[in-house]
C-alpha cells in the first residue's frame, strides 16, 4: 500500500489580488451592518475532478460569493499552508463486521495527513458519543486509538446524525480554520420509523446539516452497512440512506463515497480522492451583508469556467 496519499503541489495559482479585494463584490458600508463568515471550499479544474488526478497549477482566476444572490465581500482565502485541518474520524459501532478489515487503510489515512493535522477519533453507539482519542497532532497516536466495531444492532446509534451532532462541539477549542468529518455509517436514521420519506426526511439529519455549515465543517461520508442495510431485500432502504449521506456531504462542502450497497473492498481510491479534496481545500472569509437570522444560501463560483468549486450550499445564522 502506497504510504504517502498526501501529493506534493508546487502552488495554486490563485491571484490573491483579485480573491480578497474583489473590485465588483459588494462593498460593506458599515462594520455594523457586516459580520465574518468562514466556509469551507475546495478548488479543482473539471479535467481534475473527471480523470481525479491533480493537476500542479489552478487558474482560478477571481473567485466570486454570492449570499442569498448577492454579491459579497472576501477578506482573505487561506490556503493548505497557513489554515492546517482539525479533522475528526467518526465510525459507527454496529457497522458489519466486514468493517473491521478496513481498519488499516484508515490507519494509513490518520499516518499520512499533512504535519500540524489535528485529528480526533470517535465511535457513534447507542447512550453516547465515545471519543477515542481527543484532538490531537500526534497522528500516529490517533491511528492506534482505532479500534474494531462491536457489530451489533445492541449498539445501533439512535440516529447517526444525532453523534455528528454531538461531535461538531467538540471543534469549539479548534482554531478557526479547515474543519472536516470523515464519517463511516450506512446513512439510516430510523427515529421516525423506516420508510424512504422517513429516512431522506431526517429532523437529525437537517440539525446536523446546519450545524455542520454554522460551525464550517465539511462531512465527508463513506457507506458501510449494517445488518439492517446490508440484506438483499434492504437494497431500496439502503440506496435511501445513501441519499441522505449524498445530502449532508453535498450541503456541508464535503463528498459522499458508495460501492453499491455493499461494503467497499478497498477504501484506498476513496482516500485518494478524498486527499486531492483536502489538498486543495481552503478557508474562505468573506463579510455578509445579511444580518437576518435564518438560514443563507451560498454559492462561490469562478470567472475561469472550466474551474469548479465546492463549497457549503448555506449556513444557518441565529
Amino acid at each position: 500500500m502506497q504510504r504517502n496519499f498526501f501529493f506534493s503541489y508546487v502552488g495554486i495559482m490563485l491571484l490573491y489580488c483579485w480573491l480578497a479585494f474583489p473590485a465588483s463584490a459588494q462593498k460593506p458600508e458599515s462594520k455594523s451592518q457586516v459580520r465574518p463568515v468562514t466556509i469551507p471550499i475546495s478548488i479543482f479544474t473539471k479535467k481534475e475532478l473527471k480523470e481525479n488526478q491533480a493537476q500542479e497549477y489552478v487558474q482560478a482566476e477571481r473567485i466570486v460569493v454570492k449570499e442569498d444572490n448577492e454579491e459579497q465581500h472576501i477578506l482573505s482565502i487561506r490556503s493548505v499552508s497557513d489554515s492546517p485541518l482539525s479533522i475528526a474520524v467518526l465510525i459507527q459501532d454496529d457497522l458489519s463486521s466486514g468493517f473491521n478489515l478496513q481498519l488499516k487503510d484508515i490507519e494509513e489515512f490518520i499516518r499520512t495527513l499533512p504535519k500540524g493535522t489535528h485529528v480526533m477519533v470517535a465511535y457513534s453507539r447507542s447512550g453516547a458519543l465515545q471519543i477515542r482519542q481527543k484532538f490531537t497532532d500526534d497522528l500516529e497516536k490517533a491511528a492506534k486509538s482505532l479500534r474494531i466495531v462491536v457489530g451489533s444492532q445492541s449498539v445501533a446509534p439512535r440516529s447517526p446524525y444525532d453523534s455528528i451532532n454531538d461531535l461538531l462541539g467538540k471543534f469549539d477549542a479548534q482554531p478557526a480554520g479547515r474543519r472536516a468529518i470523515v464519517m463511516f455509517s450506512d446513512g439510516l436514521d430510523t427515529t421516525q420509523g423506516i420508510s424512504l420519506l422517513s429516512v431522506l426526511d431526517s429532523p437529525d439529519l437537517d440539525r446536523a446539516t446546519l450545524k455542520a455549515q454554522r460551525k464550517g465543517v465539511a462531512i465527508y461520508s463513506i457507506y458501510s452497512p449494517t445488518a439492517l442495510t446490508e440484506s438483499a431485500s434492504s437494497s431500496t432502504l439502503a440506496f435511501a440512506a445513501q441519499g441522505a449521506l449524498g445530502k449532508i456531504s453535498d450541503d456541508t462542502g464535503g463528498r459522499a463515497f458508495f460501492s453499491g450497497t455493499q461494503a467497499p473492498i478497498n477504501l484506498i481510491p476513496f482516500f485518494r480522492e478524498m486527499v486531492v479534496a483536502l489538498n486543495r481545500q481552503f478557508a474562505l472569509t468573506y463579510l455578509s451583508t445579511h444580518m437576518k437570522k435564518g438560514y443563507h444560501a451560498v454559492k462561490v463560483s469562478s470567472t475561469n469556467p472550466e474551474v469548479k468549486i465546492e463549497h457549503p450550499r448555506g449556513y444557518y445564522y441565529r
